[in-house]
């Protein structure tokens, strides 16, 4: 079982890129979104019953796919080191049990998160979708720092498209790629 595990701040193109790569390689996309929006409705938003509820489902979920040998991509924002603990433990969930993690740190310029975050259809997930916001949140985390503690891909989104973006990562983590011939 391989985990793709794409990070980066708010608005760098995590989702887009994993379902292009969903669709070369035919991995499933378990977002960083699907655990929030699960528990939205019944914690409110940022409280710790909320995120021990988001950690809990986002390891769970990792941790019966290795078991299972399903092939996943996640997105997530990773926060330097606030993060660690629970970075830790979804790697461990996925390796634990007998998968791969192949980390991928996606970038790009503040200027370029600026003209992305403030797109309809981040607001219409749910997702931060205010420049404001997306400046309260550099401004209080560490958005920038790559994982320390493990090798990973970096790739710059505001330089390279996402066909580019995905290409590269599967190259680099030498993924398998479906048949897309027709035959």
């Amino acid at each position: 079982m391989d985990l793709v595990y794409l990070y980066g701040p708010p608005a760098v193109g995590k989702l887009t890129v994993a379902r292009e790569l969903a669709a070369r390689t035919g991995y499933r996309v378990f977002h960083n979104h699907l655990a929030i929006d699960c528990v939205r409705p019944v914690f409110e938003f940022g409280s710790e019953p909320f995120w021990r509820q988001v950690h809990a489902i986002r390891e769970g979920i990792l941790a019966e796919a290795a078991r299972a040998g399903r092939d996943l991509i996640s997105t997530t924002v990773y926060s330097h080191p606030d993060c660690d603990p629970q970075t830790r433990r979804r790697f461990e969930a996925v390796e634990g049990n007998g998968g791969r993690v192949c980390p991928v740190r996606l970038t790009c310029s503040t200027k370029v998160l600026e003209t992305r975050v403030t797109d309809t259809q981040r607001k219409a997930a749910g997702k931060l979708a205010t420049i404001d916001g997306l400046h309260r949140a550099m401004a209080e985390h560490d958005l920038f720092t790559p994982i320390p503690w493990r090798e990973g891909l970096q790739l710059d989104t505001g330089i390279l498209g996402v066909a580019e973006t995905a290409q590269r990562i599967i190259a680099g983590y030498r993924l398998p790629v479906l048949d897309q011939s027709g035959c």
